[in-house]
């Protein structure tokens, strides 16, 4: 696994990047959200009120690393996200900033 400290904005956001067979999973959260690749189950996360949205890709097939999730496309959000202001479409840096 690796972890990143990565500053948007005003926020310290932790990324990390966990690999699993052929695929990693990305993911970056801060204490009220979270921003991760398409293994990332948002609804879930939304039950227990915690913002959480998912990217896809915008260069490549996949995301693999915490650059490709910061350039990612938004494709979900769940509604404490969207309650954040994240919407579909964004990218997961602009997504992160409303975390």
């Amino acid at each position: 696994m690796k972890q990143e400290t990565i500053q948007i904005g005003a926020k310290t956001v932790q990324g990390y990047v966990i690999p699993a067979g052929p695929v990693n999973l990305v993911f970056a959260c801060t204490p009220d959200g979270l921003v991760g690749c398409g293994a990332i189950d948002a609804g879930a996360l939304d039950r227990f009120h915690y913002a959480a949205a998912r990217v896809r890709p915008t260069r490549g097939t996949s995301i693999a690393t915490i650059e490709d999730l910061l350039a990612g496309e938004i494709r979900e959000a769940n509604e404490a996200a969207r309650q954040r202001g994240v919407a579909v479409g964004m990218s997961g840096r602009e997504a992160l900033e409303r975390m």
